[in-house]
């Protein structure tokens, strides 16, 4: 897989990942006081919502990760190779987690 692959794969994570965080996002709205909804189902609403802050942390940091990568691959000479161990990191790896710059060994 040549880099540019690899760039359009990115970009197609990215924008898949900015979607998923639209959807985190409006799971993550405050929960009203105010909604006539029983107690129990209240604090379901507060669980579902911590739950969905969380993702949409994780979500955020790793369209950090895959952007900086976007940003950096063609200036990077050691692209591809683990940042640990320095032996190339398996294209399949690359592909299913862009943002991490370590082997699956070195992880």
């Amino acid at each position: 897989m040549d880099k540019e692959e690899l760039k359009d794969k990115l970009r197609e994570q990215i924008a898949r990942t900015e979607e998923k965080i639209k959807g985190y996002e409006s799971m993550s709205a405050p929960v009203s006081p105010d909604d006539a909804i029983g107690r129990v189902s209240r604090m379901d609403a507060i669980n579902n919502k911590s739950v969905a802050e969380a993702a949409l942390r994780q979500a955020k940091d790793k369209l950090s990760r895959m952007k900086h990568m976007l940003a950096t691959i063609d200036d990077d000479p050691n692209f591809g190779s683990c940042k640990r161990c320095g032996k190339p990191i398996p294209p399949l790896r690359i592909i299913l987690m862009p943002e991490s710059p370590y082997c699956v060994r070195c992880a």
